[in-house]
């Protein structure tokens, strides 16, 4: 245990030293019981040396799971028909149109869609939306035509064209916001009420929330930009709207690393919490595998704003499917992770993986944009190595 704590241990130094390193990092690895390891390094803003296990992050896109997780319940209860039009439960997704590109004066050209959009192609990615910092035609609508940006957590920021026909191919973005409105609309609550009552109560997470309590404000990281030139800026300016006008499943939560885990846990856990169960047992097991049909592709994400993301993809080469709602590696990874894994990331540099095989996961934060910074995705691989090669040492001995 003293090998690989100091192992991990490494990581965390290693990237929060030297020209290009981020300016801070939390990360935890858990078993199915607890926390078998946690570390902090460098600073929540820069310079002041405060990072801690406790500091709460803007978590982006990892929020998505938790989301689709409250989606599944509804499943479970016999309350939501995953094929069903969407807009059975969310009325205002069927009144989205097509963007099937600009006229000669920039102008969008908008048509209807020629199907409904269902809840599985919104949990699978498939239902036609995209994230402008992802894809070109949303960017010159976020420029050119004030389309909101998902920071916002505003009702017009989600209320944007579809980029393709529902069901056409694979396309990273808004799809899991809509999917808290389904849920809204079936539960007649707030998506952050749902949680609570639904998730964080049953797993005893509590530092998490769309909104922040004051204590968890008052620990929360600074977002940082990247300069071309490797350097790091505070963006003081910038964060998640506290009380937004849409608790967006996309990617609208703040948590700490430690809360983050106890959902974590879950997943290894066949569903079940400490304070009850979150998911049948059953609905795990077919949640965590692909449900995308042969010919959608889980693709690399170009950056299209440089500002927030660079050209990003997860162990490239490699078959990659998309689960509910998690990426799901079809092949082993070059960290060790197996076939049959699943994980995600967030836009600010977060980054987590849950293997129910070896009955192990982990989470790593930072707050840095672009998405796909090199010093903090390689710290993070390099994490994630490190634990699979104490545990083929742990089987060996």
């Amino acid at each position: 245990m003293g090998q690989f704590a100091s192992a991990l241990d490494a990581v965390l130094k290693r990237v929060t030293e030297g020209p290009a390193k981020v300016p801070g990092v939390v990360a935890m690895i858990t078993d199915r019981e607890k926390d078998v390891w946690q570390g902090a390094a460098g600073d929540r803003r820069l310079g002041d040396g405060a990072m801690t296990p406790d500091t709460v992050f803007a978590i982006f896109s990892t929020t998505k799971a938790i989301a689709g997780t409250t989606a599944l319940q509804c499943v479970e209860e016999g309350l939501l028909d995953l094929d069903a039009p969407a807009k059975d439960y969310a009325p205002a997704i069927g009144k989205l149109q097509v963007l099937e590109g600009f006229d000669g004066a920039g102008e969008p050209k908008l048509r209807a869609p020629k199907s409904d959009i269902t809840t599985r192609q919104l949990m699978l990615h498939t239902a036609g939306f995209g994230y402008d910092f992802f894809n070109e035609n949303y960017r010159r609508m976020a420029e050119e035509h004030g389309q909101p940006s998902v920071v916002t957590c505003s009702r017009a920021c989600i209320e944007t064209p579809l980029l393709r026909d529902p069901g056409e191919a694979w396309e990273y973005g808004t799809n899991i916001d809509w999917v808290g409105q389904v849920v809204e609309g079936i539960r007649g609550k707030r998506l952050g009420e749902v949680c609570r009552e639904r998730i964080f109560d049953p797993l005893g997470m509590t530092d998490i929330g769309f909104t922040r309590t004051a204590s968890m404000k008052a620990r929360t990281a600074t977002i940082h930009a990247r300069g071309a030139d490797g350097s790091l800026t505070p963006m003081d300016g910038f964060a998640l709207p506290d009380a937004p006008e849409v608790d967006c499943g996309g990617h609208g939560l703040y948590s700490t690393v430690g809360e983050y885990m106890k959902f974590i846990r879950m997943w290894l856990n066949d569903g079940a919490g400490p304070n009850g169960r979150v998911l049948r047992a059953d609905t795990v097991d077919w949640a965590v595998k692909n449900g995308l049909e042969s010919r959608h592709n889980v693709t690399m994400l170009p950056g299209v704003i440089p500002s927030l993301s660079n050209d990003a993809e997860f162990f490239p080469g490699l078959k990659k499917g998309w689960s509910y709602t998690f990426m799901t590696n079809e092949e082993q990874a070059p960290t060790g992770r197996p076939a049959g894994a699943v994980g995600w990331a967030g836009l600010a540099n977060s980054f987590y993986w849950i293997d129910r095989k070896n009955g192990i996961g982990g989470y790593w934060a930072t707050q840095i944009l672009p998405f796909g910074d090199a010093t903090s995705f390689v710290g993070y691989l390099d994490l994630e190595s490190a634990v699979y090669a104490a545990l083929q040492s742990a089987k060996a001995a």
